[in-house]
């Protein structure tokens, strides 16, 4: 049995951070994702822009995952991917964590960072739409690039969609919005842009039929309903923004079963500890009055939730760590660091 100090389940940006500070804390830290790869939702919007990070300029969000993974190896914890959490389980002070695969995963504390859960697209309800799905029929965008000068349809009238309809302006030929609302629910701003640009934003409105081209491999037009009326369009690629499907598959044994808000969100009793002693929360999954849901938020709840993880292990550790401009710990990386930075001034 391998003993961790903390297992942080969800390698999004709260559990990604999680691990960075819980290493700076001296604890021997596991991550377990459910996903291949690390980053949580951020990975559905890769090509966004993210002005609203604190001390970082704008970033792709594939960049800003990328320097969250190489700061959360920073002390080398021990990773596991395609890993999915069913039951959490206490054996004497040791929390036992089992998963689908059929391993067990033993722990000190715990800190819980799934975010929103696993988030499942919801699909296009429209007969034969499954068959587009490998072709130009999409539910989030990987590279903008592929929609260079096409006639894209966004349907969805929620911030995914406006957002990533205002993504598409300067790269898409035509973008044209549907919703079968009778306003768009998106931030104002966004929905300003379209405007701006005159798109095509049609309410009221939603997929009826999809025809394909000759070949049967891609949608070449779309019928769309509108108070009563059937309209064909012609389209190159259809963008479905319907919102997701929330999966909460861990769940806890009834001895250690957390206080919940609205069936899913942890409740913080203060410095992001649920009910359970030695269970922390950090990122989406957890509430408390005053919550703020961005990813600079994330960071404060790792914080938070780490610090209580190590005063939860030793009552008498300090209850912060170390900043780094003053740790120990950094100062082999920082003399690396200032040696790379002087050779490429040489260079």
């Amino acid at each position: 049995m391998e003993l961790f100090d903390v297992t942080i389940i969800g390698g999004g940006p709260a559990g990604l951070y999680s691990a960075f500070y819980s290493g700076m804390r001296n604890m021997k830290t596991k991550i377990i994702e459910v996903q291949p790869i690390l980053g949580g939702k951020v990975n559905i919007y890769p090509e966004k822009i993210l002005w609203d990070v604190g001390g970082l300029p704008p970033i792709q969000a594939q960049h800003f995952v990328q320097n969250l993974i190489n700061q959360a190896k920073t002390f080398s914890p021990t990773i596991c991917l395609n890993t999915k959490v069913e039951q959490i389980t206490k054996q004497g002070e040791i929390f036992v964590i089992s998963t689908d695969s059929g391993e067990i995963h033993y722990s000190k504390t715990i800190i819980v960072a799934v975010g929103g859960g696993i988030l499942n697209p919801i699909k296009l309800e429209v007969e034969g739409a499954d068959k587009y799905a490998m072709s130009n029929l999409h539910y989030t965008i990987l590279g903008l690039k592929r929609f260079q000068n096409k006639r894209v349809l966004v349907s969805g009238g929620g911030n995914g969609a406006i957002d990533w309809a205002v993504e598409l302006l300067p790269v898409a030929k035509e973008v044209t919005v549907i919703y079968r609302g009778e306003q768009l629910s998106a931030h104002e701003s966004q929905v300003e842009k379209l405007k701006q640009h005159d798109v095509n934003i049609m309410l009221n409105a939603e997929i009826q039929s999809l025809l394909s081209n000759r070949n049967q491999t891609r949608i070449a037009q779309v019928v769309i309903s509108q108070n009563g009326n059937s309209l064909l369009l012609p389209v190159d690629d259809v963008l479905v923004c319907h919102g997701y499907q929330r999966e909460m598959s861990l769940s806890f044994a009834d001895e250690i079963k957390p206080n919940v808000k609205d069936d899913y969100y942890l409740v913080s009793h203060g410095q992001c500890r649920t009910s359970v002693p030695g269970v922390f929360a950090a990122g989406d999954i957890i509430y408390y009055e005053d919550k703020v849901n961005l990813l600079a938020g994330a960071f404060q709840d790792a914080v938070l939730a780490v610090n209580s993880a190590k005063l939860y292990i030793d009552p008498k550790a300090e209850k912060y760590a170390m900043v780094s401009s003053h740790n120990e710990k950094f100062l082999e990386k920082n003399k690396d660091l200032v040696q790379k930075c002087d050779l490429q001034c040489l260079t």
